[in-house]
């Protein structure tokens, strides 16, 4: 029985991430080279699509719910209480679908999924030494419809919602339903948040980047993703200029909702995370907030790092937590993120406590 009201809502597009061991003979198996990170077509590569199943049956395969915002939904999910977080996406009615599902209900996480016809995407992680090479089958996860958003039940569970967060990734399947949520959360002054996911989307898609963006109360991304929407932007001069950047971000195009500033995050691995902030009638205040050193030798995997920070940072704000805090929230988070393998946080579970 899902409960009735929610504070965080993160909307995106969900894989089975299955992660095992291999070897390069593996890899030949199924036409893949060292450090590959690719998107398989199963009409025309089938030869490929066995991968998932020899991890899962032969490999010892760890699997993880994934997709970037997933990834984040966990993380919040993971310093909040039972139940604070709901996710969105689609998915195919198969038995990775139905794993997915025992997962994320292991972790406190309610889904609401919508179920195509097509297979649940995965993506199959084949670990060889220090070595990720990637085969993704997105499948269901690029059929979400706006249809299921707005059906009466689901619906209703957004108006009880306090926060959203939308994963760039979903402006490549479904604007619709990402719109429906900005405008949503700007008409009953709601948070809402944006992450930029990756360089291809503010490049390929900068239209439907610009169309979401007055409604962004807050915008994450890395170096490159903020350089890239510089660039794609017009201000190919500023790109080198992470400062310059965040300052752009933050204050183009003007925000609908002018109640809450826009405060842009863009993180740089162990450099210091660059904090943007604009409110209404006053200039932007930039700022820089140190991430704590950090041992090689605890360092396991970088992958989901940065999904690990956004749900520091979105339970921060879940709590009512004051910038710097939820900052500090988003570090220990991507912290403990990076002694895991693949996205994932350690359980039993570990409590941040404030410094």
């Amino acid at each position: 029985m899902a409960p009735s009201s929610f504070d965080l809502l993160c909307l995106e597009n969900p894989l089975l991430d299955i992660q095992g061991q291999g070897d390069t003979s593996l890899l030949s198996q199924y036409g893949l080279k060292l450090d590959d990170t690719l998107l398989v077509d199963a009409d025309k590569e089938p030869e490929k699509m066995g991968l998932y199943d020899e991890l899962i049956n032969n490999r010892s395969a760890k699997l993880i719910p994934g997709g970037a915002a997933q990834n984040t939904a966990r993380g919040a999910q993971y310093m909040l209480p039972k139940d604070s977080v709901w996710y969105v996406g689609s998915v195919g009615d198969d038995e990775y679908s139905k794993i997915l599902r025992e997962k994320c209900a292991e972790q406190g996480l309610h889904v609401e999924y919508h179920v195509d016809s097509a297979p649940t995407g995965k993506c199959g992680v084949v670990i060889t030494d220090q070595h990720r090479t990637m085969l993704t089958h997105l499948a269901a996860a690029n059929n979400y419809k706006l249809e299921h958003l707005k059906q009466d039940r689901i619906w209703d569970l957004v108006t009880k919602t306090k926060i959203f967060y939308v994963g760039g990734y979903h402006l490549t399947v479904c604007v619709p339903a990402a719109m429906a949520l900005a405008k949503h959360a700007a008409e009953t002054n709601k948070p809402f948040m944006l992450s930029l996911s990756a360089g291809f989307i503010p490049q390929f898609f900068k239209d439907q980047v610009a169309e979401i963006m007055p409604y962004c109360d807050y915008v994450f991304g890395n170096e490159n993703e903020a350089s890239t929407w510089a660039a794609s932007n017009g201000y190919e001069d500023k790109k080198d200029d992470l400062h310059e950047c965040a300052k752009l971000i933050a204050t183009k195009p003007e925000k609908i909702n002018k109640k809450q500033p826009r405060v842009v995050i863009i993180t740089q691995g162990t450099d210091p995370t660059i904090v943007a902030v604009k409110a209404e009638g006053k200039d932007v205040e930039v700022k820089d907030y140190p991430v704590a050193a950090i041992s090689p030798k605890e360092i396991n995997d970088t992958n989901g790092a940065g999904d690990a920070f956004a749900g520091g940072f979105c339970a921060g704000v879940v709590q009512g937590k004051g910038l710097e805090e939820c900052i500090a929230m988003g570090h220990w988070l991507a912290r403990l993120s990076l002694g895991e393998l693949g996205p994932s946080y350690p359980f039993p579970k570990q409590t941040y406590t404030s410094s």
